[in-house]
């Protein structure tokens, strides 16, 4: 009886042993699994998605362990994603570098980096009711057309839909027309979108016949457009007293609050948040994606050109590594001592 008891305590012990081994085993490959698998996550303006997903796949070729997950929102939108949702990002491209220095700096953010340039388009098929009749002259005049339906996006959750505003404004004021920008942007009121990727399906559809869009968009998706005069695309950086001529009035980064926002020139900005739990990576992904021979050079043939190196004025918390893409902001006071 007694050998029987000794039997079956080291036949404990060994299963006990045996188990040990095994887990220790699953907990070291379960290590270098987590060594050698990177994850980085992207939230970007809709109007990226195209050059994002280009410039990922250009990236994975010099980083093959990594894998890159990226979220398309209204560049608002995804400001509060970033604000108010524990979902990670370790990248954010937005369409408009002030929605960094509005809504995630201090708290959120430390830096920007403007890196690229668009303008604002009308966009449509050859579907569109007055295809074969619309130009730059007469746009407006079409699309006031009753039998003709617009769409444009959310101000409150997309920069597009605040440039579209924007160019409604600027068209009065250039065309001298009282009343123009509340008839285009009264109009079909129905067809207001969270960001301006999702106006495409309505035009592809024929759900409407124009839509207000970036024209690097118009260009990646091979639709056709009315190229603004510069007083109104506002892709022009000359003309920025002109562009400030106009301002509106959107939701701010907290609840209840709003902000007036004042016409000005497109230019993107991208940081690495506060939160980003892979900023070494971050960085290396931005470096190549700033770097006018990769990057830059898919971005460029995506429509949208570069204005990298540009001022910032948070240069001093700007990563090392990203620093030669933007330029030390000079402050008044440094320009008179100049």
């Amino acid at each position: 009886m007694k050998k029987v008891y000794q039997l079956k305590f080291f036949y404990t012990i060994g299963f006990v042993l045996w188990m040990l081994i095994i887990t220790t085993g699953c907990i070291r490959n379960q290590d270098r699994t987590d060594q050698h698998q990177q994850t980085l996550h992207i939230i970007h303006a809709g109007s990226l998605t195209y050059p994002v997903k280009m410039i990922s796949q250009a990236f994975q070729k010099e980083y093959p362990d990594v894998t890159i997950l990226s979220e398309a929102w209204g560049s608002k939108a995804g400001a509060r994603r970033i604000m108010e949702i524990e979902t990670p990002c370790d990248i954010y491209l937005s369409a408009d570098y002030s929605v960094i220095e509005q809504m995630l700096i201090p708290d959120h953010a430390e830096w920007y980096i403007k890196f690229a340039a668009n303008e604002m388009a009308i966009v449509y098929t050859e579907k569109s009711k007055f295809a074969d009749k619309i130009n730059q002259q007469n746009w407006y005049e079409i699309m006031l057309h009753p039998d003709v339906h617009l769409a444009r996006s959310n101000p409150d959750h997309d920069p597009c839909g605040v440039r579209t505003v924007f160019t409604a404004k600027l068209a009065e004021l250039f065309y001298k027309k009282e009343g123009l920008a509340e008839m285009l942007l009264q109009k079909n009121l129905d067809n207001i979108r969270p960001k301006e990727t999702d106006l495409i399906a309505l035009l592809e559809s024929g759900h409407v016949d124009y839509i207000f869009l970036y024209r690097s968009v118009a260009q990646q998706h091979h639709l056709s457009y009315v190229q603004l005069p510069a007083e109104l695309n506002q892709g022009n950086p000359l003309m920025e007293n002109w562009y400030a001529g106009v301002s509106t009035e959107t939701l701010g980064a907290k609840p209840g609050t709003s902000i007036v926002e004042k016409g000005k020139s497109m230019v993107y900005g991208l940081t690495i948040p506060k939160k980003s739990k892979k900023r070494h990576l971050a960085e290396n992904y931005l470096v190549f994606m700033l770097d006018s021979n990769k990057g830059m050079k898919i971005l460029e043939d995506s429509g949208q050109p570069s204005v990298v190196p540009s001022y910032s004025p948070f240069f001093d918390q700007i990563p090392p590594s990203l620093q030669k893409f933007a330029k030390r902001q000079v402050t008044e006071n440094q320009e008179n001592e100049l």
